[in-house]
């Protein structure tokens, strides 16, 4: 299959742009929609900015074609029965950083216990110094390990229907992942399958959902 879902975990796993890493998105839904029975629908952009847009309108064929699968059926306008406001958004990011150290490290093998390089770091990086050397002094900066930096980006989408005949709502949804990139072109498209995925779901429930990656050809 393509999907699965799984309940939230307590750490959550980054949803990289790799082809060969799932997309990992934690959603929430809350809802009242009635039984598909060829109900009409019509898509607004909740953010004015994104109204006639071309890559939003991308956006709103990827919801419509999953709300035909289950059984609504889109409209040109006015006469519609429901509106579904769509929003999306990315944000600017924040700098994580993982310590890999050397599991293999031994602070006796070398040159003796007591006289063989050892790293003193500095603010300008590292240096290598020969001389006096005392594993148990020193174990707080002495063991090699590298440090990779990179950025995550949280990135969102929100997708309410409302009845267009008296306003009520009817369903309310946000999906959330966390990813090292952030175009909206790859994260949207993910973001919109995740919050389908078991549609409409359980009110007031949150799940992880894992997208697969596509297939190379």
């Amino acid at each position: 299959m393509k999907k699965v879902v799984t309940f939230l975990a307590p750490l959550a796993l980054l949803a990289l742009g790799a082809c060969a890493t799932p997309f990992n998105a934690d959603v929430s839904r809350f809802q009242e929609l009635p039984a598909p029975q060829g109900q009409t629908f019509v898509i607004r952009a909740a953010n004015p900015a994104n109204s006639g847009g071309i890559e939003f309108g991308q956006y709103a064929a990827l919801v419509a074609k999953e709300l035909q699968e289950v059984g609504y059926v889109p409209s040109s306008g006015a006469t519609a029965d429901m509106t579904v406001s769509l929003d999306y958004a990315v944000d600017e990011g924040k700098e994580r950083n993982i310590v890999h150290r050397d599991p293999f490290y031994d602070p006796f093998w070398g040159y003796g216990a007591f006289y063989r390089p050892y790293v003193v770091h500095t603010r300008r990086g590292a240096r290598y110094v020969m001389g006096f050397y005392d594993p148990f002094l020193y174990s707080g900066f002495n063991r090699p390990y590298d440090v990779d930096s990179f950025t995550v980006y949280t990135a969102n989408l929100d997708l309410k229907i409302d009845r267009n005949i008296d306003g009520k709502r009817l369903f309310e949804g946000k999906a959330e992942a966390k990813s090292r990139s952030n175009k909206l072109l790859h994260l949207v498209p993910n973001l919109i399958e995740a919050m389908f995925t078991g549609f409409p779901g359980n009110g007031g429930e949150t799940v992880r959902i894992s997208v697969a990656p596509e297939e190379k050809r």
